[in-house]
């Protein structure tokens, strides 16, 4: 079988196009998880901290970028990996999607209380025990936060490959 070598521009034109996102995991001290409601995107209405990644920025630094600019709150290092999520394009999104979730660890009642929310992206924020969670969002998205808290649990990261677009 012969190969025929592509200069790099006409290669990376047939790979798979993907979007990249990071995000923070926080708890409170009795570790129930913060979520952050979103007045932008109704099928995935709570979810944690975090964006898609800018061009020329890391997972780590979108993380903290995106933290401070939803929350008020900046995080530091150094970056705890908990979860690597991947998701297949769909009808809402064109590119498959692939993130990074980090610990950012258990807030204070002081810490929680002082929250800055974006008002453009979010309106509000809960802490709740994981179990009270499911019904608020979507079965994926409920995973994800059960992957997230176990990999918190156990200390070792998860790889959660079902966050497809589409898929509610």
């Amino acid at each position: 079988m012969s190969r025929v070598w592509l200069p790099p521009e006409e290669y990376a034109e047939q790979l798979m196009k993907a979007t990249g996102f990071a995000c923070v995991h926080f708890t409170d001290e009795r570790d129930r998880p913060v979520q952050l409601h979103s007045r932008y995107s109704p099928a995935h209405p709570w979810h944690m901290p975090g964006g898609t990644m800018e061009p020329g920025e890391r997972p780590w630094e979108t993380a903290v970028r995106e933290c401070h600019e939803e929350t008020g709150i900046t995080v530091s290092g150094p970056p705890r990996l908990l979860a690597a999520v991947y998701g297949l394009p769909g009808e809402e999104w064109p590119y498959s999607t692939m993130g990074l979730i980090f610990d950012g660890g258990r807030l204070s009642d002081a810490q929680i209380q002082g929250i800055t929310l974006d008002p453009e992206e979010h309106d509000e924020f809960r802490v709740l025990p994981l179990e009270a969670w499911g019904p608020l969002m979507p079965a994926q998205d409920f995973a994800r936060l059960n992957a997230v808290t176990k990999a918190r649990r156990t200390g070792v990261a998860e790889y959660f490959d079902t966050w497809d677009w589409g898929e509610a």
